[in-house]
């Protein structure tokens, strides 16, 4: 981390509000742990955590906010952040990281976050010329990582949407969506909206691992339950499902347990992709938290970024199974609606 002069500023919370420093130091909290800003546009988490290391935060302005996408089941995604914080170690997006902006997989993804400062903006004007298709938030970094309670760009892009509404889905692992249910009232009131909540499994050991920088699953579900108390759709992505640790019936069934009983009105499932430009960093993860599992990862991927076809197959009759035993209510669509993101394995991380 750069050695830099620190000037102090007035700390918010992570839903926003003001708080005050015990010690006298006047510095900023995402909520979960503080930051301080240095003359270079940089904030850099000081205290995280057990469950976190130093991330540091670069101010930046960007041209673009919509990003046209092909193949996928959404016309447009958006990204108020480049890098993400919740440090998943399977995340799809490092590998994109490595291929298009040349930043290495590890520590330039996860440790250094880019913060998108005049995103909300440029999407307002964007809207205002371009308005078909769907959009999904957070294809590439978790919209609601913790800095977003000092920043707001999520909720600022959200208002946006509001003025100029599109059909909306948002992925996330971030219980801190339920700050904004405000907003998103008034845009499922315009437009068809879903919130995926990423829960590959509730096993919180293996979260520890697997997602060391995001909230348990339990506060996941706790926030899905709120916004559909709240009337918004909101379902749950069982993605990736990590083959030899998340894979189990039994696994599979606590996740579609809880999320039926938490109100979710979809539960997806994906098997894990590994890219080849992760695949060097995931067995690395795995030789050290999951060493048993090198020989049969090498044995189910081979040189491709897939698992075998026969995998798969067993996997999907596996999850049928098991969504069969539980209520997910969808709600009937007013418009033509995003599809579930089924091919984005956001682990929030993403």
């Amino acid at each position: 981390m750069m050695a830099a002069r620190e000037r102090a500023v007035r700390p918010v919370r992570s839903g926003g509000h003001e708080s005050s420093s015990s010690v006298g130091t006047r510095l900023l909290t995402t909520g979960m742990g503080w930051v301080r800003r240095t003359p270079e546009n940089r904030c850099s988490i000081v205290s995280w955590g057990a469950r976190m290391s130093s991330v540091v935060y670069r101010e930046v302005e960007v041209k673009s906010a919509l990003n046209a996408v092909k193949g996928m089941p959404f016309d447009w995604s958006l990204n108020p952040w480049s890098g993400c914080a919740h440090k998943c170690t399977y995340c799809f997006a490092r590998a994109y990281h490595a291929r298009y902006r040349e930043k290495n997989v590890g520590t330039d993804f996860d440790s250094n976050v880019e913060v998108r400062v005049n995103i909300a903006d440029v999407l307002r004007k964007e809207l205002r010329r371009r308005r078909e298709g769907s959009l999904a938030i957070g294809t590439a970094t978790d919209p609601y990582q913790p800095i977003e309670g000092k920043y707001r760009l999520t909720r600022r892009c959200l208002e946006a949407l509001v003025e100029y509404p599109m059909p909306t889905s948002i992925v996330t692992k971030g219980p801190l969506v339920v700050r904004d249910i405000d907003v998103l009232k008034k845009l499922d009131e315009r437009t068809d909206l879903t919130v995926y909540f990423s829960v590959p499994c509730v096993d919180e050991e293996i979260v520890r691992k697997t997602d060391p920088g995001t909230a348990p699953p339990r506060q996941r579900l706790r926030a899905l339950r709120m916004l559909r108390e709240a009337g918004i759709d909101a379902a749950v992505l069982c993605m990736p499902v990590l083959p030899g640790i998340t894979d189990s019936e039994e696994s599979l069934d606590a996740a579609a347990r809880a999320a039926s009983e938490a109100g979710a009105t979809a539960f997806r499932h994906r098997p894990l992709k590994i890219d080849p430009e992760i695949k060097q960093y995931y067995y690395d993860f795995l030789a050290t938290e999951f060493p048993a599992m090198v020989s049969r990862y090498a044995a189910l991927y081979g040189s491709g970024a897939h698992p075998a076809k026969d995998y798969e197959r067993q996997l999907e009759e596996r999850v049928r199974r098991v969504r069969a035993r539980y209520e997910f209510r969808e709600r009937p669509s007013r418009a033509p609606r995003p599809r579930e993101p089924e091919t984005v394995q956001l682990q929030l991380a993403i």
